[in-house]
């Protein structure tokens, strides 16, 4: 089982980067020093917020950390520009968001910020890895349950359980009247659920087993390295009862549908800003391999590959898309929306004109 998690991408306080800042300067070059620059609403008169609420699993941080930030900068645009503010609330999955969204489009006119504020990386905002959609079938001798979930738009995440119906029927049974309840459940939780049914229910291979882990096998090696000869051989010697795979794919469908939600949400002269980590960042290139990540700024996607994620949005939305170059905390956000409305330059955030297909970073500190 191969299953890696997408924890590099989380921000909060994000983990260190390994990215050197001089690589991160090659996602945006310089090219303006002003927002007047920009064919964007100045000044803006309406304001989406949207805080994504999750946590990373390695903190003790709140998972509502981002209506904090969000809160300062639902102040700064009331009280700089007199803005009609608007919040998203409670969007803990993609799922939410999407319902919201429908709802916004019926009842109001674009808005001329529309401004994420969540975990993220280099392919953008981070939420529960949440299900989309599930299957179980049985046909010819075969059985499989598969799922589909979502952390960000367009990476889709597969998993499939494959095994013969006819091998054991204690473990055919079990997943014709539990796959439902496999569907929430983390990946590695259903590995440790069904491969701990599977020692329950399938014997062991006893002419396997005792060339290896007979008394006398035992006693023949070290005692502390027996724990460890034990637990091969029930790996070993044990015919498995399915099979267990794991992917990260490009969902072209579910990337479009997200964009097309962001150019319904923002004016055609609006700002879409994806406060997180990295979204300005440069997709470092390396070797592809299963379940990496990058996988959206180095697709096809909006005639890509990209340099970042925000120049890969802009494309898709023909609208102007900003984010920071490299890790971010909560404050960090704050400064950078309030730095870009008043006018004032600052390295590391990537402002993408669509008009001029050309990349731009604000000279300055």
């Amino acid at each position: 089982m191969r299953i890696r998690l997408l924890v590099s991408l989380l921000m909060g306080i994000c983990a260190a980067n390994v990215y050197g800042d001089a690589n991160h300067l090659k996602s945006c070059r310089s090219f303006y020093s002003k927002l007047k620059d920009l064919n964007v609403q100045q000044p803006p008169k309406r304001v989406l917020l949207v805080p994504l609420l999750s946590r990373d699993p390695h903190t003790n941080e709140s998972p509502r950390w981002s209506e904090q930030p969000a809160r300062i900068v639902e102040a700064f645009y009331r009280n700089r520009f007199k803005a009609a503010v608007t919040q998203m609330r409670d969007i803990w999955s993609w799922s939410d968001y999407y319902d919201q969204v429908e709802q916004l489009v019926q009842q109001s006119p674009p808005f001329d910020r529309v401004i994420f504020i969540s975990h993220g990386g280099f392919d953008g905002p981070v939420l529960k890895n949440a299900v989309f959609w599930q299957d179980f079938k049985t046909a010819g001798g075969k059985g499989e349950f598969i799922k589909f979930s979502e952390a960000q738009p367009g990476l889709k995440r597969v998993l499939s359980i494959t095994y013969n119906t006819e091998k054991n029927r204690k473990f055919s049974d079990y997943m014709a009247s539990h796959w439902q309840e496999l569907g929430p459940m983390k990946s590695s939780d259903t590995w440790d659920l069904l491969k701990g049914l599977e020692k329950q229910i399938q014997p062991l291979g006893r002419a396997c087993y005792n060339s290896y882990c007979s008394p006398n096998q035992l006693a023949a090696i070290p005692e502390d390295q027996r724990g460890a000869r034990f637990k091969l051989c029930e790996l070993v010697c044990r015919e498995p009862l399915f099979e267990f795979k794991t992917s990260t794919e490009i969902s072209p469908e579910r990337f479009f549908h997200f964009t097309k939600s962001l150019s319904s949400l923002a004016a055609a002269d609006g700002l879409i800003f994806f406060g997180a980590c990295n979204p300005g960042s440069a997709a470092p290139e390396k070797i592809r391999e299963p379940d990496e990540t990058e996988f959206l700024i180095n697709s096809t996607l909006a005639d890509g590959p990209h340099k970042s994620y925000v120049h890969l949005v802009s494309a898709a939305t023909g609208r102007i898309t900003a984010g920071p170059i490299g890790d971010s905390s909560a404050e960090d956000i704050v400064k950078r929306l309030t730095m870009f409305e008043t006018f004032r330059p600052q390295h590391f955030l990537c402002i993408v004109d669509p008009s001029t297909k050309l990349s731009k970073e604000t000279n300055g500190n």
